[in-house]
């Protein structure tokens, strides 16, 4: 349980990233704190975007998601239940293999680098890493 805590907590945080670069983006948020200079060059670029949609506000509704998951498998009467630990898992690994097409566009492609989108790469390998274990410790459990 301790592990589906700590993915709710990290879907939180990144979520909040998400949303910041997401409304800066938008021009609703006046400027975009960014120490190395590169988030404006990742952000803008094409890897900024997939299939006309913002990566950011991707990102957003992906921990939104992963949140609503990982809340309801920490609801008691679903606790031992496999599918929950099945969907987040799937939301999570989703997130990361979508994070690496973003890592390869923001590190090879443009050799830049965005805190602001570490924050998210960080964050959704935790996430898969620890519901993985999860959904791996719930093997014996009642689908």
């Amino acid at each position: 349980m301790r592990k589906r805590m700590v993915v709710a907590l990290l879907s939180v945080v990144a979520g909040y990233s998400a949303l910041y670069l997401h409304l800066y983006k938008l021009g609703k948020v006046g400027s975009l704190s960014c120490s190395s200079g590169g988030c404006d060059r990742a952000i803008f670029s094409r890897y900024g975007w997939f299939l006309g949609v913002d990566v950011a506000l991707i990102g957003l509704i992906g921990y939104i998601l992963i949140l609503t998951a990982t809340l309801v498998s920490l609801q008691p009467a679903l606790a031992a239940r496999r599918w929950p630990l099945g969907l987040l898992f799937g939301l999570a690994l989703g997130g990361f293999l979508f994070t690496l097409r973003l890592k390869y566009g923001e590190f090879i492609i443009l050799q830049t680098f965005c805190p602001w989108c570490a924050i998210s790469a960080v964050s959704i390998t935790i996430i898969t890493v620890l519901s993985w274990m999860e959904w791996r410790a719930g093997q014996g459990s009642v689908s």
